[in-house]
């Protein structure tokens, strides 16, 4: 038709091979469209124009047709920032917390350092150097972190009185507002879930024909070590009373010190007794036993179901399904629990009488007095001044969950049970966190798995006692004792601490046996 037609005018070639070369590539990319096929053909036309008026060389051949059959633009590239927003408000089934944690990632990192690049034309490289930033703005935010810290000390230390002294701290309150405030740094555990953001993205960029390479798919990071639960062990207090750290960040209380911690509720008379009784022994989330609900439990079977939970977003509590799928779970409970809960059902009623009208009826098992939701931030709160007051040493709210694990996988409790009991989606994942358990666990197992083995008493070690030497009588006492020897006459003396004797002829040196340290 008159006006469709529309010319490709290139120059500068320096052989006319050169120029026929692209006018078989610009033809070759024609073709992709069909004849019939008016609107592909325009949308190649609008290719070649903008080649055409560039400097660019001829586009791939295999890279359009694929562009060209996904229905993706062939004039416009977009971003990976224009990418990653896009695959973001296509996750429409997405709780809110994972929603938000993505838009984290995107924000915070993947948009400042990379948003910029082609799409199509991101590298591994450009991931490296991302990450290498990141490594480098870590050592900025420790350096920035020591120096307020620093300076704050050192206003702590400078004395109230004195005119010289006043100005001092003026001009060092200065000094610190004009720091940067306290931050965190982008650990292991972040820079997985960063990758881990842009490998989903671009899965999805490759499924939608957008890309053929996701390079996060293949950048190495330094393993993020999930830390293990350590036991409040005797030595581990007086270290932790001594300096103040901690051992671990995950700590875990004995059944001894939990059973000391329900006893100070008890005799405190909290009234969130239950709801730690209920986590220390179950290994409920905060927030699933904030929002368990009454229909949600059978007195006939002693059976609670976890259906919902409350979060924190932000400030503001939303109710939301468990964590994970496997957090949907049918949990048993014990005698002694149910009787708790059922004293607390009792109490609850007499609260909701006090209250009359001003009730509110969230159907929550644990509630505020006046019956509203409970806060998780402000459980938390509670939970670590009920510690403090306790006296015993520090865990967080979460360690009493692991505190449950512990003491079930202490128990004997297959760790199979274990883990559904705790809504983990795998067994494995209980294993990784809970290797080491409760010490009187740990050392009945070394015995029983001594025991196995068979030994005669002559291979035991023999106990000494505490002085240096060893009598000969005594050892030689001790073979002939033996039935299967033959008598034994002791001699005098001892060669490099060890009994001697004579058996007819024949000169016998009996061994002392090492003690053995403890």
């Amino acid at each position: 038709m008159e006006g469709d037609r529309r010319l490709f005018r290139r120059a500068g070639y320096d052989t006319q091979t050169e120029a026929q070369g692209d006018l078989d590539k610009v033809r070759a990319l024609l073709n992709i469209a069909d004849a019939v096929d008016q609107d592909g053909r325009a949308r190649l036309g609008d290719l070649l124009a903008l080649v055409g008026a560039g400097k660019e060389s001829i586009p791939d051949h295999d890279e359009t047709k694929r562009r060209f059959g996904t229905g993706q633009s062939l004039t416009q590239h977009m971003t990976v920032a224009e990418w990653l927003d896009l695959w973001l408000a296509g996750k429409k089934a997405l709780r809110k917390s994972g929603h938000d944690r993505y838009a984290l990632d995107i924000r915070c990192h993947l948009r400042p350092r990379i948003g910029h690049i082609r799409l199509d034309r991101l590298t591994v490289p450009h991931l490296d150097a991302m990450f290498e930033g990141i490594a480098e703005t870590n050592i900025e935010i420790t350096e920035a972190n020591a120096d307020r810290r620093a300076a704050l000390a050192e206003l702590k230390a400078t004395p109230w009185k004195g005119g010289e002294h006043r100005a001092r701290r003026k001009v060092m309150k200065d000094t610190i507002d004009a720091m940067a405030p306290f931050r965190r740094v982008t650990g292991p555990s972040t820079q997985q879930h960063i990758r881990a953001t842009l490998r989903a993205a671009l899965n999805t960029a490759i499924a939608r024909g957008s890309i053929t390479f996701n390079a996060a798919q293949h950048v190495e990071l330094a393993a993020a070590k999930r830390p293990k639960a350590m036991v409040w062990t005797d030595a581990r207090i007086a270290e932790w009373l001594r300096t103040g750290d901690k051992p671990s960040s995950v700590m875990v209380w004995t059944p001894e010190q939990a059973g000391a911690f329900l006893d100070f509720l008890a005799d405190t008379e909290q009234r969130l007794l239950p709801l730690f009784h209920l986590i220390t022994f179950r290994g409920l989330r905060r927030g699933e036993a904030c929002g368990v609900r009454w229909s949600d439990y059978n007195p006939a079977t002693s059976e609670l179901t976890v259906a919902t939970q409350l979060v924190q977003d932000g400030w503001e509590v939303i109710e939301s399904a468990p964590k994970t799928d496997s957090g949907e779970r049918i949990i048993s409970l014990d005698e002694y629990t149910a009787e708790v809960l059922e004293a607390h059902r009792i109490k609850q009623g007499t609260e909701r009488l006090e209250w009359g009208e001003a009730w509110t009826d969230s159907g929550r098992m644990f509630t505020q007095e006046n019956g509203e939701w409970l806060h998780p931030g402000t459980l938390t709160d509670q939970f670590e001044r009920l510690v403090e007051l306790s006296g015993l040493p520090p865990i967080r709210m979460h360690d009493l969950r692991h505190v449950a694990a512990s003491l079930m996988l202490a128990a004997g409790v297959d760790v199979k049970i274990v883990s559904e009991t705790l809504g983990h989606s795998d067994s494995r994942i209980t294993r990784d966190i809970y290797q080491s358990v409760m010490p009187k666990a740990a050392r009945d197992a070394a015995e029983a798995t001594a025991a196995m083995v068979p030994r005669g008493t002559v291979r035991r070690p023999v106990q000494l006692a505490a002085e240096p030497e060893v009598e000969v009588e005594a050892i030689v006492a001790e073979v002939e004792a033996e039935p299967a020897n033959p008598e034994v006459t002791p001699g005098p003396g001892h060669a490099d601490g060890h009994a001697m004797g004579t058996q007819g002829d024949a000169k016998i040196i009996l061994f002392r046996p090492r003690l053995a340290r403890k």
